[in-house]
């Protein structure tokens, strides 16, 4: 029998009537003749009060406590889970990260899957077990709980369905992937399919319905993704390999995110040295980032913008702070009110015009940039967030998205 990966999101089991629901749709598809693997996030909001309640009791909460309090809620979605199907006659055995040995590297809360031990998995599929595994979390070599960040439960099941050369099915509250965000342009198209390489840039530019790093894998290991609603009333989103049907599409979607910050280094000293001391500092504390720009040299003097996630400013800001007393006294000007708006295409590689298009556009609406920047696939740019309506509906009627 062939092995699927189920993985359900927060709202798919945010109560226990959909858990019950949930339970019903994989008794049903365990009875189809497959062999199942069901990945679960945490309940609803069960995170997000979780970290609500660390970050009252501390402002800067260690990150390997921040992990060993949000790996609990999973443990509580799968629980209730297993208990469901079992009391409906479909066996079922729940596991953590840890026990099923999701191996991660890397740092706590921002943690990679470096191996899977399967075993455990097939030893239980072999006993007609549901296996319902904990999402966004596994064990390092220091035997320390870690989280994979916000959406690592997309990760964990695709993950697996690599280990386990399965299907990867991805059930949540929308019923597919999307041009745009239908609840920013509400005549949006909900795609048939779309590439690895197109999702990964949408995921990573802000578009929430996959975690970027799940698409990364699957795209290593060619493993087929499935989008859909939990409730299997729609017909959902294929993610796959691109092809030339879908190279005739210029732009593909249209990712917005309002959760980056641009920060600017004023008067910087011109040199390699002077930029590369900025971004190693960033990365040495972990700190994405996206966006560059870089002013010609002024007397021997730039200024370099960038962007990154708000959660990260407070990080940045203090590495940045400490280079001072290296790099000279440069000044730092951050800006919280910013929208990151970014169109994503495989046709771009081949069809030119598409920046003039993109941009006649956005002056015609009278919507002013704050920084541009390109990729093979993408064009990415930050307006102020009152002009995100006008820019979203012009870009999408451009590009007839």
């Amino acid at each position: 029998m062939d092995i699927v990966v189920q993985k359900y999101g927060g709202t798919s089991v945010g109560d226990l009537e959909k858990i019950k629901q949930v339970a019903a749709r994989i008794k049903q598809k365990k009875e189809s003749g497959c062999r199942l693997v069901v990945v679960v996030s945490a309940m609803g909001k069960t995170t997000d009060n979780l970290l609500s309640m660390a970050y009252n009791l501390s402002s800067r909460p260690k990150p390997r406590e921040l992990d060993v309090l949000m790996s609990t809620g999973e443990q509580i979605s799968i629980s209730l889970l297993s208990i469901a199907l079992n009391e409906i006659g479909c066996k079922a055995r729940s596991f953590t990260g840890q026990q099923v040995g999701i191996i991660t590297e890397g740092y706590h809360t921002k943690s990679k899957i470096a191996d899977i031990n399967s075993s455990i998995i097939i030893e239980e599929l072999e006993k007609d077990s549901v296996v319902i595994i904990a999402g966004f979390q596994g064990v390092n070599g220091n035997n320390e709980i870690t989280t994979l960040g916000r959406g690592g439960s997309d990760t964990t099941a695709v993950a697996l369905a690599a280990k386990l050369g399965a299907v990867c099915e991805i059930f949540t509250d929308v019923d597919g992937i999307y041009t745009v965000d239908p609840r920013i342009y509400p005549n949006a198209r909900k795609l048939e399919c779309i590439s690895y390489e197109e999702m990964m840039e949408m995921a990573s530019l802000g578009a929430g319905v996959m975690h970027p790093r799940s698409i990364e894998i699957g795209h290593k290991y060619k493993v087929p993704i499935y989008v859909a609603m939990s409730t299997g009333e729609f017909p959902g989103t294929f993610i796959k390999e691109s092809d030339d049907f879908m190279e005739k599409t210029v732009i593909t979607g249209m990712a917005v995110d309002n959760n980056d910050a641009m920060v600017t280094v004023i008067n910087l000293p011109y040199s390699t040295r002077s930029i590369s001391r900025i971004f190693q500092s960033l990365a040495e504390r972990h700190v994405n980032v996206d966006m560059i720009s870089q002013t010609t040299p002024v007397n021997g003097l730039i200024n370099v913008s960038f962007t990154i996630p708000k959660n990260d400013l407070a990080a940045a800001m203090d590495g940045l702070e400490e280079l001072k007393p290296e790099l000279g006294p440069f000044g730092i000007d951050t800006d919280t009110a910013i929208t990151k708006l970014s169109v994503v295409g495989m046709g771009m590689r081949t069809q030119s015009g598409v920046a003039a298009r993109m941009f006649t556009a956005l002056s015609e609406s009278n919507v002013d940039l704050k920084i541009i920047t390109t990729s093979e696939i993408r064009i990415s740019c930050a307006i102020d967030p009152k002009d995100q309506n006008r820019a979203v509906t012009a870009i999408a009627k451009e590009f007839d998205l």
